[in-house]
C-alpha cells in the first residue's frame, strides 16, 4: 500500500508541474492513471507502482497530445515536447482547467489554441561554406599589443612601470582619503 501511496503522490506532483491545480480534475486523472498502472501491475507484480504510474501518465499524455495536435506516427519525444510547449503557450491549464487529458472532445477553441501554439520545425539544414578571415581588431588593440611586446622585451622597464603604477595608486588613495 505504501508503494501505491507514493505513486499517487508522484502522479499528483507531476500534474501540478503541468499546472493542473484543480483538485477534482487532478483526482480524476490520478484515478485513471493508477487504474492503468494497477492493470499492468497485476500482469507483472515485480514492477514498481510509481514507475508504472509514470509510464502510464506519459502514455496517456502522448495519446492525448497526438489527438489534440492532430499528429499521428510521430515519435514519443517529439509529441511530448510539442504538446507540453503548446499547452504552456496557449495557457491551457488556466483557461480550460478541465480540458487536460480529457477523453471527451475538448472545446474547439482549446484545440485551435493548442494547434496554433504548436511549434513547427524551420527549414531543413543546408550545407554552407565559410572561409576563415583575419580578425581586424582596430588601431587601439594593435597599439596596445605593440606596447605590451616592447615592455616584455625590457624587464627593467616593466618593473619600473609596475612600481610607478603602484605608487600612483597609493598616492591617489592617500590624497582622496585626506
Amino acid at each position: 500500500m505504501e508503494a501505491w501511496n507514493a505513486a499517487y503522490v508522484r502522479t499528483e506532483d507531476y500534474l501540478r508541474a503541468h499546472r493542473i491545480h484543480n483538485r477534482l480534475h487532478q483526482s480524476r486523472l490520478i484515478q485513471a492513471v493508477l487504474e492503468r498502472a494497477a492493470r499492468r501491475h497485476a500482469e507483472n507484480p515485480a514492477l514498481d507502482p510509481t514507475t508504472l504510474a509514470a509510464e502510464e501518465m506519459e502514455r496517456m499524455m502522448d495519446e492525448w497530445f497526438a489527438e489534440v495536435l492532430n499528429v499521428k506516427n510521430v515519435p514519443h519525444d517529439r509529441i511530448a515536447i510539442e504538446g507540453r510547449v503548446a499547452l504552456l503557450l496557449c495557457d491551457g491549464p488556466q483557461k480550460w482547467p478541465y480540458a487536460f487529458l480529457d477523453k471527451r472532445s475538448p472545446a474547439d477553441e482549446f484545440n485551435q489554441a493548442m494547434r496554433s501554439s504548436s511549434i513547427k520545425a524551420g527549414p531543413d539544414m543546408a550545407v554552407s561554406s565559410m572561409v576563415p578571415r583575419e580578425i581586424d581588431l582596430g588601431l587601439i588593440t594593435e597599439a596596445a599589443g605593440e606596447t605590451l611586446e616592447r615592455i616584455e622585451r625590457w624587464p627593467v622597464l616593466r618593473v619600473a612601470l609596475l612600481w610607478a603604477l603602484f605608487l600612483g595608486a597609493l598616492l591617489g588613495i592617500f590624497y582622496v582619503t585626506r
